[in-house]
């Protein structure tokens, strides 16, 4: 029997932690969306993991379970059209700080995935590596945001569904790529990036 995993909740206990991610930097169109979280102290369940080991249906279950447990969540979006205004990584950084906005009541510390962050307010942060496989608060927002941002993308699927958005989700896939050069391109891709590798 698999044995399952459990993360610790947070970096820092009794403070309202805040665990941050963001998912769809390295997409050809749709927006980047970044969530936080707050989850009670001690909190731990085996579908808080890193959001790309889980199934779609996985993450789906984690996302009501998160939303039915967590003191507190936000998720938050940067068009692909600020994007290309700012650069991908000052937009991932701003759906934080959108999410983190969001957040009914300032935490007391924030987690951050990945190595790169600006201060939000006067709150106190930590950047973690591979955080969304290491603490369960950065691993619930990475699951919201996955989750919302998948839906995005199903949605603008039925709109323009010539890039196959429904299978690549905006991702710089062979089929995507392929079909930016057939179709050209759409008001959500976005402009800045290498389209046409």
């Amino acid at each position: 029997m698999k044995k399952e995993i459990l993360l610790p909740t947070s970096l820092v206990e009794g403070v309202g932690e805040a665990g941050c991610d963001e998912v769809g930097r390295g997409c050809l169109a749709g927006p980047v969306v970044a969530a936080a979280v707050v989850l009670p102290d001690g909190f731990m369940h085996p579908l808080l993991r890193d959001s790309k080991t889980l199934s779609e249906r996985r993450r789906c279950e984690a996302r009501e379970i998160i939303i039915e447990n967590a003191v507190d969540w936000c998720v938050a979006e940067v068009s692909a059209v600020e994007i290309d205004r700012m650069n991908i990584l000052r937009a991932s950084i701003m759906a934080m700080h959108r999410a983190l906005d969001g957040l009914k009541k300032a935490p007391g510390h924030i987690s951050v995935d990945g190595n790169r962050f600006e201060a939000w307010r006067d709150v106190k942060y930590t950047t973690v590596v591979k955080g969304d496989g290491k603490l369960a608060n950065i691993a619930a927002a990475s699951i919201l945001a996955k989750v919302h941002r998948d839906e995005i993308m199903l949605s603008l699927h039925k709109a323009m569904p010539v890039y196959g958005w429904d299978c690549n989700k905006g991702y710089p896939t062979r089929f995507h790529r392929q079909s930016i050069k057939d179709y050209g391109v759409s008001g959500w891709h976005r402009m800045s990036f290498s389209l046409l590798k």
